[in-house]
């Protein structure tokens, strides 16, 4: 069965968020005879990464609320490239998106791939996630580090997160035909935070 790794690699010159130089990850390596050991100090929103509802809602639900079963699963890879600044309503429209499901945007953001950080990224608008809302999809990932930029208050994460929506960022679909796929989205099994790490694949269906 063929399979797409559609996550970020992480390394110490990787993109991060506004290029902040204080986010990129740090690996302190340690060497003593022939045993090697690491530690890492990483930023739980680097690259590719699930965010929980407690990311912008004052005491919300934390990662371990976000069961597993709800990141194994079927999803929809939508084309959005079209789109020259924000996602809106009238985009997601044009699409056959249904309730309870789980959609991929795969915007131009697919075709940066530079270190540096792309101030003007493709993102959701706060109308986009009210349409979404109203939908009651399962959950949406994006092919940047943020799903919005802005937007004063932060309300496309927010209506997303009050209504139970899965927010997955840092995706990379440039090699992905839009369609249905078999997402396996793998965080790390933290405990009281706002987001974890994940690797996430795609499979085909056949």
């Amino acid at each position: 069965m063929k399979f797409y790794d559609i996550s970020m690699e992480v390394h110490p010159d990787m993109q991060v968020w506004e290029d902040i130089e204080g986010a990129k990850p740090v690996f302190d390596r340690n060497t003593s005879g022939h045993v090697t050991s690491t530690t890492a100090h990483i930023g739980l929103h680097t690259g590719t990464h699930i965010d929980a509802p407690l990311h912008m809602i004052n005491d919300a639900d934390t990662f371990e609320t976000i069961q597993l079963e709800r990141l194994v699963r079927k999803v929809k890879v939508i084309d959005l490239e079209d789109v020259n600044d924000g996602i809106t309503s009238s985009d997601l429209e044009a699409h056959s998106i249904e309730k309870g499901d789980f959609i991929l945007c795969k915007t131009k953001n697919s075709y940066y791939d530079e270190p540096s950080f792309d101030f003007n990224f493709i993102f959701l608008k706060e109308d986009g996630a009210e349409y979404l809302k109203e939908l009651g999809i399962e959950g949406i990932g994006i092919d940047t580090l943020g799903i919005e930029r802005s937007q004063e208050g932060n309300p496309t994460h927010r209506t997303l997160f009050s209504h139970d929506i899965i927010i997955i960022e840092g995706l990379r679909l440039k090699d992905i035909t839009p369609g249905e796929y078999f997402m396996i989205a793998a965080p790390l099994k933290l405990v009281g935070t706002e987001a974890a790490p994940a690797r996430v694949l795609l499979f085909e269906e056949h």
